[in-house]
């Protein structure tokens, strides 16, 4: 079923649909991760993480693998929501920018679409710690194709 014969729900509607799920992928749950806010006509989603200490590097800082999970993690989001819940998007390559020390604790990711088309998809996102501070930048590109829960 195409995105054009599935009736299209609220920004809300959508938003407690993600929120409500009883089948919240386990690395989803590793990070940590809720969906606070998103805009569907905007392609653009808004993700808190509860940033677990287990994360850390030798410095107490958060290590740079887990920040780009959180990325990807919005950005895929970005396109399920985008295409009405009928598409995921697997990413080939992302690009991460780090600017500054993530600790422990609270942080969000913005995503946005870029582009969206039959056979790739770009997308951006970036990570702020709990003070609202930009920390990583993150770009990529990804296959759109029809989803499929295992």
């Amino acid at each position: 079923m195409s995105t054009e014969e599935k009736p299209r729900v609220t920004d809300a509607e959508m938003l407690a649909r993600f929120q409500n799920s009883k089948k919240r992928p386990p690395c989803s749950e590793t990070l940590g991760m809720r969906l606070a806010d998103l805009n569907q006509d905007r392609q653009w989603v808004k993700m808190e993480f509860d940033v677990s200490p287990s994360f850390a590097n030798p410095t107490g800082a958060v290590q740079g693998g887990f920040i780009a999970a959180m990325l990807d993690e919005a950005m895929s989001t970005a396109v399920i929501i985008a295409s009405n819940v009928t598409m995921t998007a697997p990413t080939l390559e992302m690009k991460t920018s780090y600017l500054k020390r993530l600790m422990p604790g609270k942080a969000s990711v913005e995503a946005r679409i870029l582009k969206l088309g039959k056979s790739a998809a770009f997308m951006e996102a970036d990570c702020f710690d709990a003070d609202g501070e930009l920390v990583a930048r993150a770009t990529a590109t990804a296959i759109p194709m029809a989803f499929k829960r295992l």
